[in-house]
């Protein structure tokens, strides 16, 4: 019903930037908030940064200041932009949203993006 798609993961050398974007497409009435996490092996997923549909941000505290999450309603897209990257930032990276899908009712569920892998080299 409804896909995520993200694209911009990489490589990179600690002090550089990526840029993270996700997409969503299908039967969607509105979203909600949308977000990344990321998993680092052998850690557990954490939320990075969410946006809601009123633009409110949340940021993880290992991050703020230097990554930004913003959002195009037009386009249904998120994206994180990631400065000043640190080999601890190195995870894969999954957006998510909480989507209103248009159906016989209309329902609310989230939806996950298969995940983008971000390296950061020392």
């Amino acid at each position: 019903q409804v896909q995520l798609v993200e694209s911009g993961g990489g490589s990179v050398q600690a002090g550089g930037s990526l840029r993270l974007s996700c997409v969503a497409s299908g039967s969607i009435f509105s979203i909600n908030a949308m977000g990344w996490y990321r998993q680092a092996p052998g850690k557990q997923r954490e939320l990075v940064a969410r946006i809601t549909s009123s633009i409110a941000t949340t940021y993880a505290d290992s991050v703020k200041g230097r990554f930004t999450i913003s959002r195009d309603n037009a386009k249904n897209a998120v994206y994180l932009q990631m400065n000043s990257l640190e080999p601890e930032d190195t995870a894969v990276y999954s957006c998510y949203a909480d989507v209103v899908v248009i159906g016989i009712v209309a329902t609310r569920r989230e939806y996950w993006g298969q995940g983008t892998q971000v390296t950061v080299s020392s």
